[in-house]
């Protein structure tokens, strides 16, 4: 096995691959995110929709960028390139630049969220948050934000372990990472899970989680719940491409497709346990919104028996989570630059030093640049600082885009042919069609819809 050469490169074993795409997608959209996207919109009713769109969108649309991937043997740029050669429309390659511009733009702002995630590991293990009311964990979590040396030093340390394992290459250190995180973020999610159900208010949980009320399902919720499917499964980051890339040709891709999924949603559901019966056990709001996690439940952890144990543990698992994640935005910006023949240490740190210096930004978005809000002549990102501006237009106007062209070139343009070889169904029979009715004009019609709501407005 060859790192030089993004056409040489193939994964170890199955499951170094199934390890490494779960961590793509597996992040801070599943432990960060989704509790507080959930909580405030009723809970169960919602899980309910997130999941059928997990299955009856996401699988097909995974299937489609691991298919795409695997194809071209390239980066995702030299992918799209390489098949406009083949005689598709040169329109597609818009995906494989998306799919390079949404991970380094990405990392510019998931890094310094993921910062936060190790600092909060230290100030759990210290017992910052003993005894602490609401009061003092919003002091805690705006002094560590109004510090902005400090922000910079965990944003670059994450941001550089990323870097430093992505340069070691696929096998020795991508794989390598993978390997040990993600198991080590399920026995950890597993554990607070249960510890959580055994110390807090497991009745409540259960029935928030398990128990629809679909009175609550507004039409708002369910385009957030498809929202939250794309951006929870990475579709449209440019990660599975460049994972499908090295896939030997055996490999089942529906299967794998499968099983990203099943894990993907396993992980958000058992946030949702890990989370939710300390949050009612405390008296706390399972709508908080984004602070749920850094200002709402370090309140809990400085209450509840094992607290410190509990709370480091749980920012281990979030900076895992994390990790796993920017390891997976990294990789298609490094492959996309080893294809034009540079090093594989060299594209690394040259990828890495761009994110880097517009994350710097992003830091000082929190505090020195806070007020800072260049484009509030526009009405989409009007009262958004430099964070809040890259936040928005990666998550909710390029990932979606991303998507919906992924969808419109499975669904209308790849040929059968090529469908046929990757997925190993044939043509006509329940498998293919069901794929491709539902990338063709079910993933598309509701894709379209999530892009207008994002970049227009609720269209409901």
């Amino acid at each position: 096995m060859s790192d030089t050469s993004a056409q040489k490169v193939t994964w170890t074993s199955k499951s170094a691959f199934l390890l490494a795409a779960i961590g793509c997608a597996v992040g801070l959209g599943n432990l960060w995110r989704f509790p507080y996207i959930a909580g405030q919109n009723g809970g169960s009713a919602f899980i309910m929709i997130y999941v059928g769109f997990v299955f009856l969108l996401g699988v097909p649309l995974i299937m489609s960028e691991l298919a795409i991937g695997r194809e071209g043997k390239l980066s995702a740029v030299g992918t799209m390139q390489k098949l406009t050669a083949q005689g598709y429309n040169p329109i597609w390659k818009i995906i494989g630049w998306i799919s390079v511009l949404v991970p380094v733009l990405g990392l510019s702002y998931y890094c310094v969220i993921a910062g936060w995630s190790v600092d909060y590991i230290f100030k759990a293990a210290m017992g910052d948050f003993s005894n602490i009311d609401a009061a003092g964990s919003g002091a805690i979590f705006q002094e560590a934000q109004d510090n902005w040396p400090v922000l910079i030093f965990w944003f670059t340390l994450f941001l550089f372990t990323t870097i430093t394992i992505i340069s070691l290459g696929v096998k020795n250190g991508l794989e390598k990472a993978v390997k040990l995180m993600l198991p080590a973020l399920f026995v950890i999610l597993v554990f607070l899970a249960i510890y959580a159900m055994s110390t807090g208010d497991s009745n409540k949980a259960i029935e928030f989680l398990l128990s629809p009320d679909f009175s609550k399902l507004t039409p708002r919720a369910i385009l957030e719940a498809l929202g939250q499917a794309l951006f929870s499964l990475a579709i449209g980051v440019g990660g599975l491409i460049t994972y499908g890339a090295y896939l030997p040709d055996d490999v089942s891709l529906p299967k794998s497709a499968g099983l990203i999924a099943i894990a993907d949603t396993m992980v958000a559901l058992l946030a949702g346990f890990a989370i939710f019966p300390i949050v009612f056990e405390y008296g706390l709001e399972p709508s908080e919104g984004p602070g749920l996690i850094f200002a709402t439940l370090p309140i809990a952890f400085g209450q509840m028996p094992g607290g410190i144990l509990f709370g480091t543990l749980f920012f281990v698992l979030l900076s895992f989570a994390a990790l796993s994640s920017t390891i997976g935005m990294l990789e298609p910006v490094v492959a996309w630059l080893e294809d034009r023949g540079l090093s594989r240490k060299k594209t690394a740190w040259m990828a890495g030093m761009i994110a880097w210096s517009l994350g710097i930004f992003m830091v000082l978005s929190f505090n020195l640049l806070v007020d800072y809000m260049p484009l509030n002549f526009i009405p989409l990102y009007e009262g958004k600082n430099l964070f809040g501006i890259m936040d928005y237009t990666v998550a909710n106007v390029l990932i979606p885009i991303n998507a919906l062209m992924i969808g419109l070139f499975a669904g209308w343009a790849m040929s059968n042919e090529l469908a046929e070889k990757q997925f190993g169904f044939a043509y006509g029979s329940p498998q293919f069609s069901l794929w491709r009715i539902s990338t063709k004009y079910i993933a598309t019609i509701a894709i379209t819809i999530v892009v207008y709501g994002m970049i227009f407005g609720n269209p409901f």
